[in-house]
């Protein structure tokens, strides 16, 4: 642990961090992601231009990412202890990530296709106009395995890394991943490195987030699980997006991946897990095994630091 607290007052903080996300939710107005978004864009409009476009991409992470990062570590240093559960609640999107997908479930329950459709296309990209009741669980459920580590793991992992600073440098990366790692003309070049790093922050979480899936399917899926992360993750185009959405859809026991409509084509994706096309329920299903993974990880971290404190007291 870098974050140069103790392990048992990081185990507390990160309790704290965790429980304030679950009870608050995200900030309804003034948002510091959202303010940080705006100045993402604003970066991106005034920097990428048709020339050194990798270099000016780089630039506008350092401009983007490291000020913030190096004030969050200037306030953990300086002020109050709590400041670092204050940025993990900030960085984390556990409850977000119910919030925005399970009113697809209640809506597909409900037999309301239009409104499902509609709460469907806040959250992916792909195209939801002409989606029936299944491609819409499909997209809902492959956004909670993917993004349980985007939006919760990953946050979790950089918290026991460097604390509350460790965790908003791994989201700010992570936001401007997911703004700007395009392979398109425009982002191709300019966005690369925020995908490079990215992908570096990601490489240990998004593992130990497949391990989470497989270590907790339910119904005896547990080599399901590791098989389909170990025989199908390599076929994905994200080196981590792939270990996390295969174990996850075998940890379920459901055939994610395959066609999916962007911007009117369709394109076939590689297979992910094994078994019958999702239905509505997988949504929940894959809320809760993301619930119960995380409370996993907050489980091991507490008993992590006893043991930790116990040697070093011993």
């Amino acid at each position: 642990m870098l974050s140069g607290l103790s392990a048992s007052a990081l185990a507390l903080l990160l309790v704290a961090g965790v429980a304030l996300d679950l009870v608050l939710g995200e900030a309804r107005r003034w948002h510091p992601l959202v303010g940080f978004g705006r100045l993402a864009n604003a970066l991106e409009a005034r920097l990428n231009r048709s020339r050194w476009r990798l270099a000016r991409g780089a630039l506008a992470w350092v401009l983007a990412v490291l000020p913030l990062t190096l004030l969050a570590w200037w306030l953990t240093a300086y002020a109050s202890l709590l400041v670092h559960a204050l940025l993990l609640y900030l960085a984390l999107g556990l409850r977000s990530l119910r919030e925005h997908t399970m009113p697809i479930f209640a809506a597909l329950r409900a037999g309301e296709l239009a409104e499902a459709r509609r709460l469907t296309g806040r959250i992916v990209s792909r195209d939801t106009a002409d989606a029936d009741p299944s491609d819409l669980a499909k997209a809902g459920a492959e956004s909670l395995l993917e993004n349980g580590n985007d939006a919760v793991f990953g946050t979790l992992f950089w918290f026991v890394v460097a604390g509350g600073p460790g965790a908003l440098l791994f989201r700010l990366a992570n936001t401007l991943d997911a703004m700007w790692g395009y392979r398109s003309e425009r982002f191709n070049l300019f966005g690369r490195v925020a995908a490079r790093i990215d992908d570096a922050l990601n490489l240990v979480p998004a593992r130990l987030t497949a391990l989470s899936y497989v270590l907790l399917a339910p119904r005896g899926g547990h080599l399901r699980a590791w098989r389909c992360w170990r025989t199908q993750a390599p076929a994905w185009s994200s080196p981590n997006a792939g270990p996390v959405m295969a174990s996850g859809a075998g940890a379920l026991g459901i055939a994610l991946g395959g066609a999916a409509r962007y911007d009117g084509v369709v394109e076939q994706r590689p297979p992910l897990g094994l078994g019958r096309a999702a239905a509505p329920e997988d949504i929940e299903r894959a809320w809760r095994l993301v619930l119960h993974s995380t409370l996993l990880w907050v489980a091991a971290v507490c008993v992590a630091a006893l043991l930790i404190d116990g040697v070093g007291h011993a």
